[in-house]
């Protein structure tokens, strides 16, 4: 007798839910990108100062808490935390929203909420990256992972289209209260998932993260990626937050041609996402280190007085390999990490790959004085090259092939399980080797 084919993931009610969590939510903080710097610089005495440091109070809680949202995230469901974390969200930028509205927000309100916001997604994010194989069997993680990245990147893009308009018709107070919004939303629809409560064990966070260490430590293609990415984020924070900007300005005019190179790199995420979804190959991790390589390329031909359409070009590629790196760096990650550690492991990979975030931010002026912008551009992009070359020395990196699927049917309640790994699999040895 035939097992019965499992639905569409987009009939798998808790799929689903995930899914327009994930687009709401996503929706809202493309608004809030906008929203907030409006409201920081609409206030009086306030400038880029202001502006820098209340993004910072938001950032930097990510970089400190997240590796205790990992343990928290395999301590507990899932789901639970997810919620719970869109609920203090909301709450966070409710009381932005009131604040601004009310003509009364004080830079210390401002910066203490911000961390609040900034700690709520430090809770999320490893638990986000944990669930999905509770959700979908194994064959089908990849598919499902491009699908929410394609559904988030198009979200993003509608949210940051929007936004503008949506401060200048109705104020940023307002645009912030819509952010809020989606986050009471997304978590009514994270409360839809399956909890797959856990039997917690009586062990400190100190000895969860050890034990995480050594689940990310023991993989040589999981650290030596990581590294990669510690100087690529770097790298791309400077470009995309600091060289970028200031190139457009000093060659191309301004605002109106950074806008498009950064609406051509979003509409690259978008229609990467969707090829993701369906490229088939052997070597996923070796494929998503080579999709790495054109992130260098609009930095090196800004660098280098490119006509602007031929950087447009290149960052819609940048976009599209990015994503290809995306959803195959997740799937990985997903399939060969025991379950009870995913969100450990998740946590190392978001703080190694952000450690040097903020370096790049701050490094990326200083730099553009003493070697010119154009000089940092190709410093930069070259940077890029190097880390990805260096990470494709690692064998594992380049030998780890795709694991045979094993597709099933999930359990009655229609919300499929990850299913059964062999043996060798659910207990790697302390150093995976590449098969």
């Amino acid at each position: 007798m035939t097992a019965p084919a499992t639905p569409p993931l987009l009939r798998q009610p808790a799929f689903l839910a995930l899914l327009l969590a994930r687009v709401v939510s996503v929706l809202g903080n493309g608004f809030a990108r906008v929203a907030l710097a409006f409201a920081v610089l609409g206030l009086p005495g306030t400038g880029p100062g202001t502006l820098s440091l209340v993004l910072a109070c938001q950032a930097l809680p990510q970089l400190a808490f997240v590796l205790f949202g990992g343990v928290l995230a395999d301590r507990m469901a899932r789901a639970r935390v997810m919620m719970s974390a869109d609920v203090v969200g909301a709450g966070a930028y409710a009381a932005l929203a009131a604040l601004v509205l009310a003509d009364r927000a004080p830079v210390p309100a401002l910066c203490a909420l911000a961390v609040v916001a900034g700690s709520a997604t430090a809770l999320f994010a490893p638990a986000m990256e944990g669930i999905v194989p509770l959700l979908v069997e194994r064959d089908r993680l990849q598919r499902a992972n491009g699908l929410l990245r394609m559904a988030t990147n198009t979200s993003l893009v509608l949210g940051l289209a929007l936004s503008g308009v949506t401060v200048a018709l109705v104020g940023a107070g307002w645009a912030l209260a819509l952010n809020a919004a989606s986050f009471v939303v997304s978590a009514a629809l994270t409360a839809l998932l399956p909890t797959n409560s856990r039997t917690a064990k009586r062990r400190s966070g100190w000895a969860e993260l050890r034990e995480g260490w050594r689940e990310f430590a023991g993989r040589q293609w999981l650290w030596a990626v990581v590294c990669q990415f510690t100087v690529v984020v770097a790298a791309l924070n400077a470009f995309l937050g600091v060289l970028g900007p200031l190139v457009a300005e000093e060659r191309h005019g301004g605002a109106r041609a950074w806008s498009l190179l950064v609406a051509a790199q979003a509409l690259g995420t978008v229609a990467g996402a969707g090829l993701a979804a369906r490229l088939r190959v052997r070597r996923p991790v070796l494929v998503a280190v080579l999709a790495t390589f054109p992130y260098a390329l609009p930095l090196l031909l800004l660098g280098t007085a490119t006509p602007l359409w031929v950087t447009a070009c290149a960052m819609f590629v940048s976009g599209v390999t990015g994503d290809v790196f995306a959803v195959l760096w997740s799937t990985t990650i997903q399939q060969r990490v025991p379950e009870a550690a995913l969100s450990r492991v998740a946590s190392y990979d978001l703080f190694g790959s952000l450690a040097f975030a903020p370096l790049g931010l701050l490094c990326a002026g200083p730099l553009a004085q003493l070697t010119g912008t154009s000089g940092a551009l190709v410093g930069c992009g070259a940077a890029i090259v190097l880390a990805t070359s260096a990470a494709l020395l690692a064998p594992q990196v380049r030998a780890l092939t795709t694991l045979p699927t094993a597709p099933g049917p999930g359990p009655a309640t229609g919300v499929p399980l990850r299913p059964s790994a062999p043996a060798t699999e659910a207990s790697p040895p302390p150093t995976e080797t590449a098969t």
